[in-house]
């Protein structure tokens, strides 16, 4: 890692990339676009690729009005690209800024591999970027070389800008948001692995893994097998992270972070504030509603305060108003014209940290004993990556979703409060534990617990995780929770729980004891001379809704309780698959169907293939009968039982969809029995050795997957889903990707696994094979059933005849066969030949003439091919 030279006077500008501008090349001259409108300054953009060592980067170059001006660099997200900050890079052109935007190495149109903003690779180009705006003419200059400039990102962008900003003293000032400090914190918090979170993270370059660089590819893989992050792992990640160069960021920063987000947490902020701050940079801080796990993102609000953020420390306008130096924005209820949330800021005149006005609240209860459970499984659930920001914008209504599995946690409660208690920031809790193995993965918690005791709210959804060894005989540990800002309302309790397992994390498989007892209060920070901003209506024009959404929320989670699910059919008891009036609207529509009062019935024995052009309402259909979606009307029994989600009579269903993933270290064999022990069902039940038997994976099951070919991955997903050898086995699209070769062998996987009378539902698009290997179609058409029965049935109405011979047919005889009127074409096949009639002449009448010509016939019959039958059938009988 390369280190700047040391700095010389109040604002140095040495650099540490001397001579970087000659690798910098533009390829062609670029494409300039206006962008206008009849009330604002038009703007230009000129896209424009950067060759880089070892990648080019598509970026695009906004400007409007003349003169020179001071110019901005806009990250984005991570999984996203430039086009994603078009918005915000216009917004501000217009206001009088030259901004560049670009897609980082590895996505959008730009190459190379992804580098998690590695200092060497993604921050060098950002340099090279700023060597190519101080040649620009629009471009204000400090001197020579040096553009004032500043930087701006979500996430993956606001993590460059604030590594920019201490690699290259050209950088003038930053606004970071919902972004990361230090990144194996973010992802290791504790020593514990983050495991959806990394998922997701190493899964959205385009090409997964492979996107990465390979040390960064291995570190995950190594990592996610092993389910604990190692020192060299740390290492890799913090070497990329702000964090190794916070003493060098001195410049001002606007650090926005949301409170919706386990990804990067408000802990991740209150580090790079006080970094920077105590390099002696001005720092503001906002923590808005949104983040990672989704919630308001109040755009407007916030790309209004970045921007008068840079007219004050790039255009030095002292007017500007960049607003206070701590801001948090708050829920007030729900507007009852949109039923949207109405969002307030409270504010103070300094940031205060995550530990600011401790108040001390009495916990009670004695040492808790409590288990991790063999497999970690199943295991409590706190938020779901991507999906907690609607809950956690609920949780501030009142409304709980969190999960804790009895036995498996320690909780301690306060008595009813006496008054309100506004959390903002950090609650601790000193604890000690005890490990029958020694040592512990642990999850801490604060919930707001309703009068009745009951109803409990996990504020922001958000949990702590912590790694506690040599516990043997007991050890003290001070639990820090995640940072809120939450209001306990009078009369309500706060309980705290720790628990031994986390949907979000990895916990240890073997199973463990544990005690924990707590030593101390909750101390609550609450930041005295918080001020929230007046509400600009009366309560009850908000609280009514609040009230209604309180009590449609009550009535949604326990209607599903109070209906129970048909009683089962015994007539149906032997039928794998009944689908009767099934009808599925797509969403916010009262007229338009994805599926549409579909009924047909399925056989033991039969491979049913599903087939319709896109659109025909194919997945919708699996998607209700696999029970992740509820049809609008209609009913679907499998043997009898009404599906619902999470039926019992699911527990005979396996499924197959594209894109199975797997640990690429471990064997085949190891994946599936990982697999079957995460169900929680007997190791005897899962029929492994018949179900690898079928998928005839032989001894590639011994190998590690990363070594399997696409088509050795396709039968390990299916062997997968054939695990207990279900009655009924749903594939979908299992032969995409695949060669000719690997397709005839999946076709033979099929018809193996229904040769034992079981049933097989296969969607595909390759119909040559579903005629090969399904013996029943379902054809579907615009969400209707077009036509439903044998293949033969459907294939078999047409004009062409398949005409089959004792003896080849010779050229003479094919020759007088095609001269005969009413002929139109006749050509040979292995077993005889294909006779296609274009006039009147009947099937008895060329029978008659076959026999005259000598042919040694052994059948005649009509042949028409499946996709000759399926084009008629979806046009209705015109093709």
């Amino acid at each position: 890692m390369e280190t700047p030279p040391p700095r010389r006077g109040p604002r140095p500008r040495a650099r540490w990339l001397a001579g970087a501008a000659a690798v910098l090349v533009l390829v062609g001259a670029g494409t300039w676009t206006a962008v206008a409108s009849d009330e604002e300054p038009s703007v230009r953009r000129q896209d424009q690729i950067m060759q880089m060592p070892g990648a080019t980067i598509d970026t695009s170059y906004f400007t409007s009005g003349t003169g020179r001006r001071p110019a901005v660099l806009i990250g984005h997200g991570f999984g996203g690209d430039k086009d994603d900050v078009r918005a915000q890079a216009e917004s501000l052109a217009r206001n009088g800024f030259a901004v560049l935007t670009w897609s980082a190495r590895g996505f959008g149109k730009s190459t190379g591999k992804i580098g998690l903003n590695d200092p060497d690779r993604e921050v060098k180009d950002v340099s090279r970027m700023i060597d190519w705006l101080a040649k620009r003419p629009e471009v204000e200059l400090d001197k020579a070389g040096d553009p004032r400039v500043g930087m701006t990102g979500q996430s993956y962008g606001g993590a460059v800008s604030l590594l920019a900003a201490g690699y290259d003293k050209r950088v003038d000032a930053i606004a970071p948001q919902i972004t990361y400090w230090n990144l194996a914190d973010a992802l290791f918090p504790d020593g514990v692995f983050k495991k959806l979170w990394a998922g997701i993270f190493f899964s959205a370059g385009g090409g997964g893994c492979a996107s990465y660089e390979k040390q960064l590819c291995d570190m995950y893989e190594r990592v996610a097998v092993s389910g604990t992050p190692d020192a060299a792992a740390r290492t890799l990640l913090e070497q990329r992270s702000p964090s190794a160069v916070g003493d060098r960021i001195d410049v001002p920063a606007l650090i926005v972070q949301g409170q919706s987000d386990s990804l990067f947490p408000l802990g991740q902020a209150d580090a790079m504030a006080k970094a920077i701050s105590a390099n002696g940079a001005p720092v503001d801080v906002d923590w808005k509603q949104g983040g990672h796990d989704g919630g308001d993102p109040e755009t407007g609000r916030v790309q209004s305060r970045i921007t008068a953020w840079f007219d004050r420390y790039l255009k030095d306008d002292k007017s500007a108003d960049t607003g206070p130096a701590f801001r948090v924005t708050r829920t007030g209820g729900v507007d009852s014209t949109d039923g949207v949330a109405v969002l307030r800021g409270a504010s103070s005149t300094r940031y205060p940290g995550l530990e600011s006005g401790g108040t001390d609240v009495p916990l009670r209860g004695r040492a808790q004993t409590f288990h991790n459970p063999p497999g970690a499984s199943p295991p409590a659930i706190s938020t779901v990556p991507g999906l907690g920001g609607g809950l956690s914008q609920l949780s501030s209504f009142g409304l709980g979703f969190s999960l804790d599995f009895p036995g498996q946690y320690a909780r301690f409660d306060s008595r009813p409060l006496g008054e309100a208690l506004r959390i903002t920031g950090s609650p601790t809790v000193r604890v000690t534990v005890t490990s029958d193995t020694g040592d512990a993965v642990l999850f801490g918690k604060v919930y707001d617990v309703g009068p009745d005791g009951r109803q409990q709210v996990l504020p922001s959804q958000l949990v702590a995780p912590v790694r506690v060894e040599g516990a043997r005989q007991g050890k003290a540990v001070e639990l820090t929770m995640p940072a809120v800002d939450h209001e306990v309302d009078a009369g309500h309790r706060l309980r705290v729980v720790v628990a031994a397992t986390d949907l979000g994390f990895a916990s240890p498989v073997t199973p463990a004891t544990y005690r924990v007892s707590v030593d101390s209060p909750l101390t609550v920070p609450t930041v005295p001379g918080l001020t929230t901003a007046a509400a600009g209506t009366p309560w009850w024009v908000w609280g009514f809704p609040v009230i209604g959404l309180l009590v449609a929320a009550g009535l949604l989670l326990t209607a599903r309780r109070r209906t129970d699910a048909p009683a089962p059919d015994p007539a149906l008891a032997e039928v794998p698959l009944l689908i009767t009036g099934l009808t599925k609207r797509y969403a916010k529509s009262a007229d338009r169907y994805a599926v549409r009062d579909l009924s047909f019935q399925v056989e033991k024995g039969q491979v049913l293939g599903l087939l319709g052009p896109n659109g025909a309402g194919k997945t919708t259909t699996l998607r209700m009968l696999m029970g992740l979606i509820a049809p609008d009307a209609g009913e679907i029994r499998v043997f009898g039982h009404a599906i619902r989600p999470g039926a019992p009579v699911l527990s005979r269903v396996g499924s197959f969809v594209e894109g199975a993933g797997f640990l690429p270290h471990l064997s085949g064999r190891e994946n599936l029995e990982l697999y079957w022990r995460a169900t929680g069902r007997p190791v005897e039940d899962s029929h492994i050795e018949e179900a690898l038997k079928i998928a005839g994976l032989g001894d590639a099951l011994s190998r590690a997957v990363r070594t399997y070919s696409q088509g050795m991955r396709q039968r390990l997903a299916i062997a997968q889903a054939m695990l207990g050898m279900p009655d009924l086995l749903i594939l979908d699209e299992p032969t995409n990707g695949l060669d000719p070769p690997q397709i005839r062998e999946m076709r033979d996987v099929m018809i193996r696994y229904a040769a034992g009378g079981r049933t097989v539902i296969v969607s595909s698009h390759l119909l040559s094979e579903v005629e090969q290997s399904c013996t029943h179609l379902v054809v579907m058409h615009k969400g209707r059933l077009v036509q439903a029965g044998p293949v033969a049935e459907i294939t078999g109405s047409g004009d062409t005849l398949l005409v089959t011979t004792a003896e080849p047919v010779s050229e003479t005889v094919l020759e007088s066969i095609t001269a005969m009127p009413g002929v139109a074409s006749a050509v040979l096949t292995d077993n005889g030949l294909l006779v296609a009639l274009g006039g009147t002449l009947s099937t008895g009448a060329l029978v008659t003439e076959l026999v005259r010509l000598d042919v040694s016939l052994t059948s005649v019959g009509p042949h028409r091919r499946l996709e000759d039958a399926f084009l008629t059938l979806i046009s209705g009988g015109t093709a």
